[in-house]
């Protein structure tokens, strides 16, 4: 498996979920899940990790985690080592409990955390293991709603803050707001992160961007960092074309091609910016693409536009 793009800095967050090896269970008993959040534990004693949500299923587990000394590496060598080095000495085995290396999506707090709580305590639900999310008892969810015997390494009053200053008021809103995505299709936030990496508003994703892509040659071959080095926003790639092209009908389809190509918005969220289906943004760039190949002035108009937002060397 090809190393994931790692991007670490001082207050970092991040929804991390790492999957048992083969799909295999990672807890056979309530010892093992004591002491995955042991772990947790002691991840916020040794490296200053603030997790704010945690929900463990069968096999895999979902973290929403703040990194003040942005040390992200550290902390998951830890949690992910020392519950494997455990797990291994009790059932005398050797070799990987996990599949693979964790899954890391940084993320915009101010604009993410709160949905993304609600997204990790619904995981029981999606799975048919509860009927409510506080009927699971190994996720943060019900010290969310009661407040009661909260661990102190379970930070739940940044994102409480986000719905009432007041304690009492925040923990009823909470619980309405996570019922409230009860019984319905409720896609994963995570779909709309940039290149499977970042999920966050264009200006946060141009910030990290710019400021902490690192340029060493073992990332640049990382496809998420060809992703992230080459994405323009879809305001920057739409206002270009629109200054090359008086056209409206053929400047929104040249949009549409360039901002699939190159804007790093998955499906989804940039059939919301634009106001098409899925299907219709993928065949609207495919046919534009197609008919650009035999069409030398529309080849050279699209390159024009690619020049001037700075694609074309990447």
């Amino acid at each position: 498996m090809a190393r994931p793009l790692r991007i670490q800095y001082p207050g970092a967050y991040y929804h991390i979920t790492s999957r048992g090896n083969e799909r295999k269970d990672i807890y056979k008993s309530q010892r093992d899940r004591e002491k995955f959040l042991d772990y947790l534990q002691s991840a916020t004693q040794r490296y200053g990790a603030v997790i704010h949500c945690y929900c463990l299923m069968s096999n895999h587990y979902h973290l929403l985690m703040e990194t003040p000394e942005g040390n992200l590496s550290q902390v998951m060598q830890h949690i992910n080592g020392s519950y494997t080095t455990y797990y291994n000495v009790k059932r005398k085995r050797s070799g990987h409990l996990f599949q693979g290396r964790y899954h890391a999506v940084l993320v915009e707090a101010n604009t993410y955390a709160l949905e993304l709580s609600r997204y990790i305590h619904l995981n029981p639900v999606r799975a048919g293991i509860a009927k409510l999310p506080e009927e699971h008892p190994w996720s943060s969810h019900s010290y969310y709603i009661n407040g009661q015997a909260t661990p102190e390494w379970l930070h739940t009053e940044t994102i409480l803050a986000y719905l009432s200053s007041k304690e009492s008021q925040s923990r009823r809103s909470y619980q309405s707001f996570v019922q409230d995505k009860l019984g319905c299709d409720y896609p994963s936030p995570l779909r709309a992160a940039a290149a499977g990496a970042i999920l966050g508003l264009d200006a946060f994703i141009d910030r990290v961007r710019r400021k902490y892509l690192t340029n060493d040659h073992r990332d640049r071959n990382l496809p998420a960092h060809r992703a992230l080095t080459r994405r323009r926003t879809v305001r920057q790639i739409t206002d270009a074309v629109d200054s090359l092209f008086e056209d409206q009908n053929m400047a929104r389809k040249i949009s549409i091609h360039l901002c699939h190509r190159y804007s790093g918005e998955g499906l989804r969220s940039l059939g919301d910016h634009i106001g098409l289906s899925e299907s219709g943004i993928t065949q609207t760039s495919r046919r534009l693409g197609e008919k650009a190949t035999g069409d030398e002035g529309l080849e050279g108009r699209l390159a024009e536009v690619i020049k001037k937002l700075g694609l074309c060397n990447v």
